[in-house]
């Protein structure tokens, strides 16, 4: 089965080697036919350090590292970080 890739904004980088990701998406109500705006919180693992409140990141699916996160971030800003940065180098 395919990880799914979500892209946020962080709001918060207060812990070690995670960062709280914000994800906007936008859903069809199913009476009023009018879109609303519905969003979720998910804690993202975050190797280096390197995202701060404000960045534009994405996030994979991956296998729980620790009961609140099982996504990590693979890219800041549009630029590669992490295992994916140096792999494709």
């Amino acid at each position: 089965m395919p990880r799914r890739v979500l892209t946020g904004r962080v709001t918060s980088d207060k812990m070690d080697k995670t960062v709280t990701v914000l994800v906007d998406r936008r859903v069809m109500h199913p009476v009023y036919k009018k879109f609303i705006r519905r969003s979720k919180k998910y804690a993202a693992h975050d190797e280096e350090n390197i995202c701060k409140t404000g960045d534009s990141v994405r996030i994979v699916e991956c296998a729980p590292i620790s009961r609140r996160k099982t996504w990590t971030v693979i890219s800041r800003n549009g630029e590669a970080v992490g295992v994916e940065a140096t792999a494709s180098a």
